[in-house]
């Protein structure tokens, strides 16, 4: 979890009704995922993560009352917990891996592999999670936040707190990183498949 950091990062106004956090969190809650899962990469986190930043923003010091600034600042918390998020598990990875490799089993172990470590790709759908996850993390959250919650470039721009022409060139970068990422992972499928 951030420090109390995040409380300094939170933009304030003097006047205003304060702002009802749990009415404010289920109105952002959709897109936030998808931000959420672009930038930590694992469906099952997305919840611990969200939850991380609604309490990162409840518990702020400096009430936000300014209404039209709540958007990119809940955008700001839910990367700065994503990162804090991949860190962690980063660290327990490592962790697993040094104790996996101490125990590694002998030659004279007869214990079969996994079969999970032997399924192939998903089709289509499994091919674009692999090429999302081969994107820069900006890039995955805006095709994530434009096709799967089918926002306009304003409604993207004002949540992210960018101009739309921002947020159009970005897209078209993304839809074609995208594009090239799927025809290179057709190809080597199509290569693998041939050489068997």
């Amino acid at each position: 979890m951030a420090p109390d950091n995040d409380q300094a990062d939170a933009p304030t106004s003097a006047t205003g009704p304060a702002i009802d956090w749990p009415s404010v969190l289920a109105r952002h809650g959709s897109w936030l995922r998808a931000v959420i899962l672009a930038r930590v990469g694992e469906a099952q986190a997305v919840e611990e993560v969200f939850q991380e930043v609604s309490l990162a923003a409840i518990r702020q010091q400096a009430p936000l009352k300014d209404e039209s600034k709540v958007a990119p600042w809940l955008y700001q918390l839910a990367v700065r917990q994503s990162l804090l998020y991949r860190r962690k598990r980063g660290r327990q990875r490592k962790l697993i891996e040094r104790y996996a490799n101490r125990l590694r089993p002998g030659d004279d172990d007869r214990r079969e592999p996994n079969p999970l470590d032997w399924l192939l790709a998903d089709e289509r759908r499994q091919q674009v999670r692999v090429a999302l996850r081969r994107l820069p993390p900006r890039d995955a959250e805006m095709l994530l936040l434009k096709y799967t919650q089918n926002w306009s470039y304003r409604q993207i721009a004002d949540h992210l707190g960018t101009t739309t022409s921002a947020v159009e060139s970005r897209l078209h970068r993304a839809r074609g990183r995208l594009r090239r990422e799927l025809e290179a992972l057709q190809t080597s499928e199509r290569a693998a498949t041939t050489a068997c």
